[in-house]
This record gives structure tokens, sequence and C-alpha cells, in this order.
């Protein structure tokens, strides 16, 4: 690999709310034209700094940049509001559109398994938009990316999202952490120490 190559490769940090508006900016084509999302509307900047303020809280919201450009993001929610869902948690991943198939997808859900790992998560769940009619608005990509990174379909809810006059399906995909018997401690995302964010590839960030 060439020093040029080094230089352009993709870094993984923590994202900040002052990240809102390039990343609302790599949102918003997802939901004016796709279904892979089920938003109707982009949401306000607001709204968007909102969003990830409130998952930092407790879970990882990571951004991967490249000379100071950001390429894509990723993070993990909660699967559910009650008590007994904390082992487990939802991926999010949206990419530059100018930047697809660089591997930088990998990126990010790699480092999101391994934060998760060190947070005592024992399963991490996707879901995605599909449909048996692959169209304009909707394609096989993400089934195939989630695929690859080991995770595996466990349902599938019919019809279940309606976008661009069209139903759509939503695959439910699943990937085992641990196979723990018993449930470890949950470690809210802010409480990780830096060498555990530096073993899984990621930096905190020093601006807020």
């Amino acid at each position: 690999m060439s020093k040029n190559d080094e230089e352009s490769s993709p870094s993984l940090r923590v994202a900040t709310i002052a990240d809102a508006q390039e990343l609302l900016a790599v949102y918003d084509p997802y939901v004016r034209k796709t279904a892979i999302t089920f938003e109707w509307e982009t949401p306000s900047l607001i709204e968007f700094r909102q969003r990830i303020k409130q998952t930092l809280q407790r879970y990882p919201y990571l951004v991967a940049e490249c000379d100071g450009s950001i390429l894509g993001y990723a993070y993990t929610n909660p699967v559910g509001s009650r008590a007994a869902f904390a082992w487990c948690a939802e991926t999010s991943v949206y990419l530059r559109e100018d930047v697809r198939g660089r591997g930088i997808g990998h990126l990010l859900y790699a480092a999101l398994e391994c934060l998760s790992a060190a947070q005592g998560l024992t399963r991490l769940y996707a879901r995605v938009a599909c449909t048996e009619q692959v169209d304009s608005y909707v394609t096989d990509d993400s089934l195939l990316f989630h695929h690859k990174m080991g995770y595996e379909q466990v349902g599938l809810m019919k019809a279940c999202g309606y976008k661009f006059d069209c139903w759509y399906d939503l695959a439910i995909l699943e990937k085992r952490l641990s196979n723990s018997k018993f449930a470890q401690e949950f470690i809210p995302f802010p409480q990780l120490s830096a060498e555990i964010l530096s073993s899984c590839g990621v930096y905190q960030s020093s601006c807020e």
C-alpha cells in the first residue's frame, strides 16, 4: 500500500453533535430516494442533533471520515424499552452515495460489534427493507451486506411499510456476539475506556 493510500484510508471516531449537519446530508438521500428507511420526510437539524445526543447516552454512534470529510456513520439503538431487552441492540449504517462498495460499511459494523461485545451485549439485530420484486427504491445490497457480515435472517414482517405508493417487507436479521448462559452487566457506552475504544479501532473525538 502506498503512502497516499494510507493517508486516504478512513478512520473511525465517535460522533459529536457538531457532526449533525454533515451526517444529515448523508442520511437525506436515503429518505428522499429510497425505501431503505421508512421515514417519509428528512428530520430537521434540531431533531437529528437530539437523536445523536440520545443515542450516545448509552450506545455507540460512529463516523468514518477521511481527510476531514465524513464518509458514513453507524450506530446502535435499543431493540425495545423493557428491561429484559438490555443485552441486545439494533444496528443502523448509512454511507455517502459516492463511497459505497469501498468496505466502509464493513469497518463501521466491525467496530460496532466490537464495542457492543465490550458493553456486554449478546445479540445485534438489523431490520432491512426488502421486497419480493426488487425495484428502484430497494435493492438486495443491504441483505447481502448483512449476510456477508455474519447476520442470519430470523424473521420477516410482510408488507409492514408503505412508501412511494408501494408496500415493503422488513427482514429481521440477527448476529450472535456471545453464547454466555448468563447476562453480564450492561456497560453504557460513555463508560467504556479509551483503551477499549482503541482496541475496536475507534478514537474519541476531541470536540463536542
